[in-house]
């Protein structure tokens, strides 16, 4: 419990906290409660946004789902091509289900719906912060790449060699793929975090994962029954199942 709560201290020290809200009132409560309790907070527009993620250290963003000039989800597709920032979306209103998938769907890392509760907002950012940084430690690259089921996957030139010595070729978003499922072997994986592993943000319906996925298999089918090494989790995402062991 101590340690957890020392983390979250230290996760409040890192970067500043955006909160993109268009209603003043609402952007000044939540501004407010965030500086009493020691982090440092500032607010925008969508109009500055592109300028507070270009020029500020940020670690996480908050993003009002109820925005008037533009539509929360384009501003999520805007922050998603510029930054891979934690975003915790709110609807400070009536819970909007279809909102919240979509909003996940597309990278949020969190929705919180209904009447807006400060307390509870700030819970669920003291909480991504914690998963981002176990996440960094657990997630760490292997310095000189993988090795499973009779393959080789090497960082440098992004190789991916057969059991029978031949080198196979990946697309960057194929070896980013890999990559991400190598990092949790036996671990399934959703599409979101898929599609933040490949940079795939740009619309939740274009199944460019189960594409690359498709692509990937097809390429690991090299040898019979590689194409089942990569398991489908219907409805959520994806996993690889084999042993993985680390390269030099």
């Amino acid at each position: 419990m101590h340690a957890f709560s020392e983390q979250g201290r230290r996760a409040t020290s890192i970067g500043r906290i955006l909160v993109v809200d268009e209603d003043e009132r609402v952007r000044d409560h939540v501004l407010t409660y965030l500086r009493d309790h020691r982090w440092t907070a500032i607010g925008s527009g969508t109009r500055d946004l592109a300028h507070q993620l270009h020029n500020r250290a940020l670690s996480l963003v908050f993003l009002s789902a109820r925005l008037c000039s533009r539509d929360a989800l384009d501003v999520l597709r805007e922050i998603r091509s510029r930054s891979d920032v934690p975003v915790i979306l709110y609807d400070d209103g009536e819970s909007d289900r279809v909102s919240a998938i979509v909003g996940l769907e597309l990278g949020a890392d969190d929705f919180l719906t209904g009447p807006l509760n400060v307390a509870e907002l700030l819970a669920r950012a003291r909480a991504v912060l914690r998963r981002q940084e176990l996440g960094r430690v657990v997630g760490t690259p292997l310095r000189g790449g993988y090795r499973f089921a009779g393959w080789e996957m090497r960082h440098a030139g992004r190789a991916l060699i057969a059991p029978d010595g031949a080198e196979i070729d990946l697309t960057k978003g194929e070896y980013s793929l890999l990559s991400a499922l190598l990092d949790a072997p036996g671990r399934s994986l959703s599409r979101v975090h898929l599609m933040r592993a490949t940079r795939a943000h740009d619309d939740i319906y274009d199944r460019s994962i189960d594409v690359q996925v498709l692509r990937l298999r097809r390429k690991l089918a090299r040898v019979p029954g590689g194409e089942t090494l990569i398991k489908t989790e219907r409805g959520f995402g994806y996993r690889l199942e084999a042993e993985v062991e680390a390269l030099f």
